[in-house]
């Protein structure tokens, strides 16, 4: 989700980022401050320097304040979205003229000698990164209660796969055939056969991911068996016609 923004401002682990580890996070933020934002004095940077610091989660949080952070009380993933488009917002202004350039206009000039396919479906005219656009899906997450992501589009994913699950003509002619069945199961009381890392979050997670995966593996053979019950229907009484068989010479 960061890729595109990390790629602007041409930092190096761009395409391996990960904010789900603590060092690349708080490297990250280092890195931000030292080359693009640069909001503190040099010797004022210990305190996000020293990344494996206990204290590091209170010089951060003092550091968003001062920079006057609108998404304190978001998840850390949302913070880091709006710390680094602060950066790429600080690096267009330092020399908006040279960015300016590449607006529409430049984009279809660029284009005017390339073959262009006209669509029918208005989908393809959509502006998925419109404020109108973004707005609509995350108010069709909150209507189908659909937890939201940082990245809208990948909030219109989940969407897309409750949808086609649970609100098919299929499903809703059948509601008890997506309806789960039996107890919840309680995923924090069980290992699942993993070993812990000793952070609740990030074994919770793990047990989520491997159910995920359970469930798909699930789906796939019984798809498999579908498919030789199929073959099965079609090869398990072959008709002979014997009128076409020949014996000896």
């Amino acid at each position: 989700m960061y890729r595109r923004k990390l790629t602007a401002l041409s930092y190096a682990a761009a395409d391996t980022f990960s904010s789900s580890s603590q060092t690349e996070y708080r490297t990250l933020v280092l890195w931000l401050e030292d080359q693009k934002i640069r909001h503190y004095k040099i010797d004022d940077r210990k305190g996000l320097r020293d990344i494996n610091a206990e204290s590091w989660p209170q010089a951060f949080n003092d550091y968003l304040t001062e920079l006057g952070c609108t998404v304190l009380q978001k998840s850390p993933e949302e913070i880091l979205d709006w710390l680094i488009g602060f950066a790429v917002r600080l690096v267009f202004g330092d020399d908006a003229e040279q960015y300016r350039k590449y607006n529409s206009e430049f984009i279809s000039n660029l284009r005017a000698d390339q073959p262009r396919l006209v669509s029918s479906n208005p989908l393809d005219n959509l502006d998925f990164t419109a404020p109108e656009f973004k707005a609509g899906v995350e108010n069709l997450a909150d209507f189908l209660q659909v937890t939201k992501h940082p990245d809208h589009l990948v909030t219109l994913q989940a969407i897309c796969k409750l949808v086609s699950r649970r609100l098919s003509s299929k499903a809703i002619q059948n509601p008890k055939s997506v309806v789960p069945e039996g107890q919840a199961f309680n995923y924090k009381d069980d290992s699942l056969g993993l070993l812990g890392t000793g952070d609740h979050k990030v074994d919770d997670a793990a047990k989520i991911l491997r159910l995920l995966y359970i469930n798909d593996l699930r789906e796939l053979q019984t798809r498999i068996n579908e498919a030789i019950v199929s073959v099965q229907a079609v090869t398990a009484n072959p008709k002979t016609d014997t009128r076409l068989g020949k014996v000896g010479r």
